[in-house]
């Protein structure tokens, strides 16, 4: 059996090639001719698999190693018969971590207090939506949760999302890109989300840490712009790696789509999805991939120190004593904001060659 598999992966070439011949090869090069004699690809969201990538070829299953699978020709993939697979919740804990350091920094920005007088509404409630959940409500924030698809089910606890607009001062979003139906979710914020918004009178902060097109990038920066929002968050953008060079400048934290870039993160979807091919094949492998321990004495430097700018040193240098902020030692989202400033044209480099970061816990 061949498998093809993203090199970006990490701590998967040895495990790999214990379920049989393994080429690893960038992103940019999973091309047609790459994989028309493979039995196997192993991919990321910058993959994109459809009749363009498979047809002729002899794939008979794809395993993405990521949530997301909106990069995957699912209809395509049905009618030839193609098995697939992605990896719900790999990354929950790491999108969590994420979304508590962004508030750490919003409320020593004073833009936030993080108490019961702030409520955070949360869009989705999957996997990564229910940790921040958990995490909000440890740190004393009101909650509101806002799940369509669940409410439809008859699953309680859900508002509607305008209700969410109208009571929320932090609104953050984990839903899934989905284009067709009743809960679409491309342009979910649109420029009718913001004239809520606007009618309102919240001025909340807009997080996005699920998919750039969930949010209408023309309509975000239009609504910052009139002072509609206090702050905005971004993680994931639209037309990536060519980020909205407006929106980069507004944001108050600007990301290359790393929310769920942990060391734990990425083991545990590397081990799921290998997991998958050899279930599917009637393997009998039983992969335990760990990611590694931080060195001691450890602080969250992204990309090595040098690339950030001299001004970012001074900012960055400032975390209180206070147990609370102790969590942007391991993790300051601020850190990849200053290098994304200054190095924009670099997003996929610093995605591809991410540094190491562990989880919390």
């Amino acid at each position: 059996m061949k498998l093809v598999v993203d090199a970006a992966i990490p701590c998967a070439r040895p495990y790999a090639e214990q379920l049989g011949r393994a080429d690893f090869l960038p992103a940019a090069e999973i091309t047609s001719a790459a994989v028309r004699d493979a039995d196997v690809l192993v991919v990321r969201t910058r993959t994109r698999c459809d009749a363009a990538l498979l047809e002729g070829s002899r794939v008979r299953f794809i395993a993405t190693a990521t949530i997301g699978y909106d990069h995957l020709d699912t209809a395509y993939l049905h009618r030839r018969g193609i098995a697939w697979t992605n990896c719900p919740g790999c990354n929950a804990g790491s999108v969590e971590q994420y979304v508590h350091s962004a508030l750490l920094r919003l409320a020593l920005s004073g833009k936030v207090r993080l108490d019961v007088s702030t409520t955070l509404g949360i869009v989705g409630v999957g996997h990564v939506g229910s940790r921040v959940e958990r995490m909000a409500r440890k740190m004393g924030l009101s909650v509101l949760l806002c799940d369509p698809p669940r409410a439809d089910r008859g699953e309680s606890g859900f508002i509607p999302l305008e209700d969410v607009i109208r009571h929320a001062d932090i609104i953050t979003f984990h839903v899934p890109l989905t284009r067709t139906g009743r809960h679409a979710t491309y342009h979910m914020a649109d420029e009718p989300f913001f004239r809520l918004v606007a009618e309102a009178s919240r001025h909340p902060v807009i997080v996005n840490t699920s998919r750039g097109e969930v949010v209408c990038t023309e309509s975000l920066v239009r609504a910052f712009d009139e002072g509609v929002l206090r702050a905005v968050v971004v993680d994931t953008w639209e037309d990536e790696p060519r980020i909205s060079p407006e929106l980069l400048c507004r944001a108050f934290l600007a990301t290359p789509h790393i929310a769920g870039y942990s060391a734990d993160g990425k083991a545990r979807a590397t081990q799921m999805a290998l997991a998958a091919v050899a279930r599917h094949f009637g393997l009998d492998r039983d992969f335990a991939i760990l990611p590694p321990d931080l060195p001691e004495g450890y602080e969250y430097r992204p990309y090595g120190f040098g690339l950030l700018p001299r001004e970012a040193h001074h900012f960055l240098s400032y975390i209180p004593e206070d147990a609370m902020y102790a969590p942007l030692r391991l993790f300051d989202p601020l850190c990849d904001t200053f290098v994304l400033r200054a190095h924009p044209e670099l997003f996929e480099a610093m995605r591809s060659h991410y540094p190491l970061r562990r989880e919390f816990s």
